[in-house]
């Protein structure tokens, strides 16, 4: 690594600290109904929004209630998306005149995009015309990514609240979020980008003659406003087959950094906006440490394994599958990142990563997506393990745990444990299930332990709603667009229900005065504590399918033997 390299990593983290209690304050002030910013511009919309939809935004509801709404919403979204993918040939916007898309990829992707995963079994610039990827996978970009934000915030009113049954408003939560926070944001980065030129028409695809004399057809399309929100809103689909490492999607060195910084933006922000609104700064702050703590070491392993001399590549870096214009820094920077984020974009093939890198983006995923994760989903992932850390404090200590000042009991236990094994048990079930059916085994590129760590990426990318891949797997089958898109179900509603149903216990008890004996969450030692019980219960889970996949693969490396 060179100096320029070291400075770039310290100031991408630099940029996202500084900017993490400004973007922060301001979403507390959206979402508190405080003024602000955005309120003279979008405010009208807002209230245009409510009187249309016939939405008392004043009107709070039960975690019941609020959790119907959004399964409601969420449900209407699929059958859209899944309907205009099937009628695509007749529906308008398709100046390349694809075909209508097949029912089992068309499936596929809907409960991806609606599920905020974004994970692709086809090419997207020869499978989808402009009007389903605007209409259909922008917009669910948007919504889902609000949706996410909407749980998060019922949960923190859970926690803050005491003595009461309503938790808020999906319809008031959805339409905020989007309004305020992920819509301004995409205009403006989407002009930035479109700026540095990224794609941004509506043309048809050009043909061309290189001078070989061969013919290219090259793909136009509203590329710039989509890629705006499927890196601010954690989605990462890519318009372009080859995603972010296509020059119309990512074109300069500064596109790319401000790219990998939409990525954590929002999900970073967060954390302050979560603090201030339980009444905790510091506490905020202090699981933004342990979300940077985690990503910077997974950084760390990962730099050094693709930097490690080896003689099986005449000790040179590995720059296979790694886009030349931005070399190896930005190649891991991103995939450490993309991958702790719930971001399925790529700038790299991650089955050309070394395989302790393969391994660290794949425990990235298999932690549960908390290591800021995906927009609003990150954070209440790791208030479930901040849950199960107060709990096991207080059983190491011999008292009641207690968080945010209100009991911890049987039932948020319960929940909390669902929700961890929910993605998990999907991970490790149906990974098997692939490793010995001839229909997961034809989508193989590799054999060995490498083909095992496609397999498993695959399953871990589509239950913790990630949406990256190993790109070595065939996964635009019958078989792989069914598995993956259940296990994205499971791996978006086994959490949220769990969440919401903890959100209304919690919103329902009293308030404990703090005292002497009370275990404090806003120091070191409970980041220290909270660290270990996420990485304890990723180890014993994963550990073993991880040793037959890449640290097997990373042993024969050393013994001059690949796959």
């Amino acid at each position: 690594m060179t100096t320029q390299d070291y400075l770039q990593i310290l100031l991408f983290f630099a940029v996202l600290v500084g900017l993490t209690p400004i973007l922060g304050n301001f979403m507390f002030k959206v979402f508190t109904g405080k003024n602000h910013l955005m309120k003279p511009v979008f405010g009208w919309l807002e209230g245009l929004t409510y009187k249309f939809s016939g939405i008392d935004p004043e009107k709070e509801t039960t975690w019941k209630s609020y959790t119907f709404d959004l399964l409601i919403f969420n449900f209407t979204g699929f059958v859209f998306v899944f309907l205009i993918q099937l009628f695509q040939s007749q529906l308008p916007l398709n100046p390349a005149n694809l075909p209508n898309v097949s029912w089992h990829s068309a499936l596929n992707t809907s409960v991806s995009f609606m599920t905020n995963t974004n994970w692709q079994g086809y090419s997207g610039e020869t499978t989808l015309s402009y009007f389903v990827q605007m209409i259909g996978l922008t917009v669910q970009n948007f919504v889902s990514a609000a949706t996410g934000i909407a749980v998060l915030l019922a949960l923190i009113r859970g926690l803050a609240r005491k003595t009461i049954d309503t938790i808020g408003n999906f319809w008031t939560d959805l339409t905020r979020s989007t309004l305020y926070i992920l819509l301004p944001l995409s205009i403006l980065f989407a002009i930035v980008l479109a700026g540095q030129g990224v794609v941004q028409n509506f043309k048809s695809y050009e043909t061309f003659h290189t001078l070989e004399g061969a013919t290219q057809v090259i793909p136009m399309g509203p590329a710039a406003s989509q890629i705006a929100i499927k890196q601010l809103g954690t989605n990462g689909g890519g318009f372009f087959n080859a995603n972010s490492a296509h020059p119309f999607e990512n074109p300069t060195p500064f596109s790319n950094f401000l790219e990998m910084l939409a990525i954590l933006l929002i999900p970073a922000a967060l954390t302050f906006t979560y603090g201030k609104m339980v009444g905790s700064v510091r506490h905020g702050w202090t699981i933004f440490k342990a979300m940077l703590i985690l990503l910077v070491l997974g950084l760390s392993i990962s730099l050094y394994a693709e930097y490690s001399s080896n003689p099986i590549f005449g000790n040179l870096p590995l720059m296979e599958g790694k886009e030349t214009r931005f070399g190896i820094t930005n190649s891991v920077l991103w995939a450490t990142s993309t991958s702790a984020a719930s971001n399925g974009s790529v700038i790299a093939m991650h089955d050309s990563l070394s395989p302790l890198a393969g391994m660290v983006a794949m425990i990235n995923i298999m932690l549960g997506e908390i290591i800021f994760g995906g927009v609003g989903a990150g954070l209440y992932g790791i208030i479930i393990f901040v849950i199960l850390t107060v709990f096991i404090a207080g059983l190491m200590v011999g008292r009641t745990p207690e968080y945010l000042g209100k009991k911890i009991q049987k039932f948020e236990v319960q929940m909390a444990i669902i929700a961890v094994l929910a993605p998990n048990i999907v991970i490790l079930l149906f990974a098997a299930w692939a490793s010995v059916s001839s229909q997961g085994l034809s989508g193989l590129n590799n054999s060995g332990p490498h083909g095992l760590s496609e397999i498993l990426y695959a399953y871990a990318s589509a239950a913790g709603n990630n949406g990256s891949a190993f790109a070595g797997l065939n996964v635009n089958t019958v078989f792989y667009n069914l598995t993956l898109g259940i296990g994205m179900l499971i791996g978006r509603f086994g959490i949220i229900l769990p969440v919401m149903a903890i959100a209304g216990s919690m919103a329902r008890k009293k308030v404990t005065p703090s005292s002497t004996g009370t275990f404090h969450t806003d120091n070191w030692l409970f980041i220290g504590l909270l660290i270990a019980v996420i990485v304890i219960v990723g180890g014993l889970t994963h550990f073993p399918a991880l040793s037959l996949g890449p640290v097997v693969e990373h042993l024969l490396m050393n013994k001059g033997i690949t796959f």
